[in-house]
Order: C-alpha cells, then sequence, then structure tokens
C-alpha cells in the first residue's frame, strides 16, 4: 500500500508564497538542497493551478519579478519534468508536461484507489484545496511543513491552513537545516472537536 505525503514549504507566518520573493524566499542552503536531493522517488498529486504554475516553469516561464531561474529553482523543476505526476482537473483538456496523467474522477477516490494499489510514495505539490481535501478524508499518513525564517504578511500569498479542520499532529520527525530552516513532520489525526478538556 501507499504512503500519501502531504509536503508544505512556508513562512513562519504559513504563507506558500510571497509575492515578489523568488522560490525558497531565496533562502535555501547546501544542507536544505542535499536533503531535497536525497528525497525518494514519488508520484507527485496536483490541481489544475499547481499544474499551470509548475509546467509553465518547466516551459521557461519565469516567476513574475524575476529576469532568470535560480540553478536551485531550475534544478528543482527539472526533478519535477522527470517524476511522475497525477493531475485532478475537470478544466484542463490536455496535459503537455512530460510524465502528467490527467484524472478527471472524484480526487478522493482515485487518491484512495492509488494507494491500495501502489507501494510507493505519494507526494503532495501545491495544491492548497486538494490537500485539503485529502487530510478531511482521512488520506494523508504524513503531513511535512519546512519552514523558512521569513514572515510575509506584508506580500504573502496563498494561507495554507485557511478552510481547515482541526487537526492532532503527532510529531515523528524534526530537523534543522543551514542554522535556519526547520522542518516538522507529523502524523496527522482530524478532530471532529477539541479534545475534551481543552480551554474554552
Amino acid at each position: 500500500m501507499s504512503e500519501l505525503l502531504v509536503d508544505f514549504i512556508t513562512s513562519l507566518d504559513g504563507y506558500a508564497s510571497g509575492e515578489g520573493w523568488p522560490g525558497f524566499w531565496g533562502l535555501e542552503g547546501p544542507e536544505y538542497l542535499a536533503w531535497l536531493g536525497e528525497q525518494p522517488e514519488a508520484t507527485y498529486l496536483m490541481g489544475a493551478n499547481t499544474y499551470r504554475l509548475m509546467s509553465g516553469f518547466a516551459a521557461g516561464e519565469v516567476p513574475d519579478g524575476q529576469d532568470e531561474f535560480r540553478p536551485e529553482e531550475e534544478a528543482s523543476v527539472d526533478e519535477l519534468t522527470k517524476a511522475s505526476k497525477v493531475v485532478f482537473s475537470s478544466s484542463l483538456e490536455q496535459l503537455t508536461w512530460a510524465n502528467s496523467t490527467l484524472v478527471r474522477d472524484d480526487a478522493i477516490e482515485a487518491v484512495r484507489a492509488l494507494k491500495s494499489s501502489g507501494s510507493g510514495l505519494l507526494s503532495t505539490i501545491g495544491s492548497l484545496s486538494l490537500c485539503r481535501s485529502l487530510l478531511r478524508a482521512g488520506l494523508v499518513d504524513r503531513f511535512r511543513v519546512v519552514m523558512f525564517p521569513v514572515i510575509t504578511g506584508a506580500t504573502g500569498a496563498e494561507r495554507i491552513y485557511d478552510g481547515y479542520p482541526d487537526v492532532a499532529l503527532e510529531m515523528i520527525e524534526h530537523r534543522t537545516f543551514d542554522s535556519r530552516i526547520q522542518l516538522v513532520e507529523y502524523k496527522p489525526r482530524v478532530l471532529e472537536h477539541p479534545p475534551l478538556g481543552a480551554p474554552a
């Protein structure tokens, strides 16, 4: 059975990106980049918006505010291009990004089938609403967040946790990269209500 990882890269205040900021907020370091290169092969799950953004990068579109990709960003996009990708969308007509499969069926049922029929790692990339739906459905085995040491209150885009249910998190891994980037990984459990005895 496959394992499903929801994987976020965030600012300290929980934004997925910030207007005018480069990828990784420009703060990736050698330890973090080495760790990225050691990650196991995965099939990446995404929705239409993330597909449009990332496939555009793969085709050479540069993020707003940048003249060109930095080497670290280019390497990250190249790795994604080589990886298997499953895109959930009812609006996309066809996929042009290499190694991408379009699924128009219900994402929850499709991911449930992928988990039961496979043996590798499934990992989300971006796709905040997809991640939220998978979490609500109880399909997420691991919830990982890499927090970069910035607060993007003025320029932050895509608040990650808006609309989330209450979730209890059991920490299973933590690590600091380059003396500034913090990884925390949890086993999530969606709560129907706050635990008994929680303060009002």
